[in-house]
């Protein structure tokens, strides 16, 4: 028995050491190597090197100049009611809500006062809570709006949404999209 209990022992300090330490570390390693990037948060700084952002969270953007991106539940950037780091999450609203009516109906009003249809991504909220992209209908949508408010033509904002257009995930999986602060960043350097 005292010979089971070694043999036990000794197998379970392996296989910790295999799956808490080795295998963890390993992971770091390759994605420290191979996708730097991405292993950091695919972070985007500005020209002085500061980060402003990641391309994997949205923010929230409410000037005339800007893009505007999809509503959020969760505010986590600004303001006394900002979440801490790393919240996110639905409103868990139901449908039928007057609470969830009513947030959508004052979308749509900014959105019609605005001059801009209503997409369901400017409506609704992602299940996250943090999505950075909106629809390519979404950004046509906004584009006069933003084209007027900084005297720019059309024509030359038109190619940048094409340029922060995510395409499908390996070709087949989910929709494009454009991303609101890269596109927004890229509006900035016109």
């Amino acid at each position: 028995m005292a010979r089971e209990f070694i043999i036990a022992v000794r197998n379970t300090f392996s296989l910790w050491l295999l799956t808490a330490l080795i295998y963890p570390f390993l992971i770091i390693l390759l994605g420290q190597v191979a996708f730097p990037y991405q292993a950091n948060g695919s972070l985007i700084t500005n020209n002085q090197g500061q980060v402003i952002g990641s391309a994997l969270i949205g923010q929230i953007f409410n000037s005339d100049r800007y893009f505007w991106s999809r509503p959020s539940s969760v505010n986590y950037s600004e303001g006394k009611d900002a979440a801490p780091t790393g919240v996110s999450g639905a409103s868990n609203l139901a449908p039928s809500n007057p609470e969830l009516i009513i947030r959508i109906q004052k979308e749509i009003k900014k959105l019609q006062q605005a001059g801009i249809e209503p997409t369901y991504d400017l409506v609704y909220a992602s299940g996250s809570g943090l999505d950075p992209h909106i629809t390519p209908e979404a950004a046509q949508a906004q584009l006069e709006r933003v084209a007027k408010t900084r005297n720019i033509s059309v024509e030359k904002i038109q190619p940048l949404i094409s340029q922060n257009t995510d395409g499908r995930f390996i070709g087949i999986f989910g929709e494009p999209g454009v991303n609101v602060l890269k596109l927004n960043l890229a509006l900035d350097k016109l």
